[in-house]
């Protein structure tokens, strides 16, 4: 059964966290995600990948973790995720005690999106150089599950780097949430395969993923991983019957869909549409 799962830029116009979470749970929606920016710098260094001036709502967006939070309590079983949380631009300590709280509240609900960026200006005014963010991204990362499983965690690198500590909570989930990483094919397959339980590929087009499948799987074959372990969420995908049943019978363990920072009232529909594909995808 191929999963569905819904995101938003979650802001103080759009439906509310707990409204969206309500309504995705009751029609039986696997999960929320929640983007994250800072801010958004006046100067533009990159361009938006998107195309085009960078929408409102990316200024506007609320902190993902509390608006996950929202969610989870006022739900049972729908997932909580990022999508994607910027690490390379967060305190690693901070975010582990955040990442382990949010899933001790959920009940071991949370997905742990990741991403390394792609606004140079707001990286920069965080302190990491541009051509960093990836290596600062994956010290983050290790660091963090040190926090979560270890209960005297250290860790030492060039980004991070710590003597032994101790914090708790722990996680819920063990050894930890997943981390599902997100990104361009082929670097980010190469990450989500060296430190991720996750892959969250960019597409470009169905048919070119439907390729780059089989082989990010081979890849993970490669490198010592077993593939089955590292889940595939594909996000943004066009809204074709065929095209999704094609992907989960390639191993895609759920789709997300993009929804605007409306209200309830205008997403209603949308959401209908989306339900009604996803029972005809997985009937």
């Amino acid at each position: 059964m191929l999963a569905f799962g819904a995101a938003m830029f979650f802001t103080d116009y759009s439906v509310s966290p707990t409204e969206l979470g309500q309504t995705l749970e009751q029609r039986g929606f696997d999960s929320v995600w929640a983007p994250e920016h800072s801010h958004i710098p006046l100067s533009r260094k990159s361009p938006f990948p998107g195309g085009g001036d960078l929408p409102k709502k990316y200024y506007d967006t609320m902190d993902p973790f509390v608006t996950l939070t929202a969610v989870a309590m006022a739900t049972k079983t729908l997932k909580i995720a990022t999508g994607v949380c910027l690490v390379a631009q967060r305190d690693p300590i901070q975010t582990a005690k955040l990442v382990a709280s949010i899933d001790q509240i959920s009940g071991g609900r949370f997905l742990f999106g990741v991403g390394n960026g792609w606004n140079q200006d707001e990286l920069e005014n965080h302190g990491i150089p541009f051509t960093s963010r990836h290596k600062a991204a994956r010290e983050r990362i290790e660091a963090m599950k040190a926090l979560w499983t270890q209960s005297k965690a250290e860790y030492h690198g060039e980004f991070v780097n710590f003597d032994p500590v101790m914090t708790w909570p722990k996680p819920v989930q063990k050894p930890h949430p997943k981390v599902i990483v997100g990104g361009a094919f082929p670097y980010s397959a190469r990450r989500a395969i060296r430190y991720g339980e996750g892959w969250l590929p960019q597409t470009r087009g169905g048919a070119d993923l439907l390729a780059v499948i089989p082989e990010f799987r081979k890849m993970a074959t490669e490198a010592g991983r077993d593939p089955d372990q590292i889940e595939i969420t594909v996000w943004a995908p066009r809204q074709e019957a065929d095209l999704l049943k094609r992907y989960a019978d390639l191993g895609v363990k759920r789709v997300i869909f993009s929804l605007e920072s409306e209200t309830l009232e205008k997403l209603a529909p949308v959401m209908d549409g989306l339900g009604k594909l996803m029972h005809q995808v997985n009937s």
